[in-house]
């Protein structure tokens, strides 16, 4: 398979996705003291929208549960499979999260609309693992919804 075949652009392309995907850690989630945030409203949509989210705060080293949930420090440590992880993080510091992601294999990753690294995407990418850059995951889920 061609790595460039993992870097998901069409609409299908994301419900299919979308469709396939149960469980989505969310790698820079905020609080619920930031609820106004992007960061945080947009796992609590896609919580109500019955997903699974495995809050991974970047910050917050004091925090134990967000939306509920038991809050993780990296991906690695999440104890079940990840269909996808959410990522709220600037685009320069998306790179030193990749060895973490690669140690668990997630199924996809999402960069957050305004979030772009094309090198970590390759490298993801050749790994196997489904990615889709510069999008906001709550708006595509709206759009396309369940098929």
């Amino acid at each position: 398979m061609i790595w460039q075949q993992n870097i998901l652009t069409t609409s299908a392309e994301i419900r299919n996705l979308l469709n396939a995907t149960q469980t989505i850690a969310v790698l820079g989630i905020k609080t619920e003291a930031q609820a106004g945030q992007p960061a945080f409203y947009v796992p609590r949509y896609l919580q109500r929208a019955g997903f699974q989210i495995i809050p991974v705060p970047v910050y917050y080293p004091e925090v134990t549960r967000i939306l509920g949930e038991p809050v993780f420090r990296r991906i690695v440590d999440i104890p079940i499979d990840i269909d996808l992880v959410n990522v709220f993080r600037r685009s320069q510091d998306v790179a030193p999260h990749v060895e973490d992601i690669l140690a668990k294999m997630p199924k996809a990753i999402w960069l957050q609309s305004g979030i772009r690294d094309d090198a970590a995407a390759e490298t993801l990418a050749k790994a196997g693992i489904k990615v889709v850059q510069d999008r906001c995951l709550m708006v595509d889920h709206r759009a396309l919804g369940k098929s």
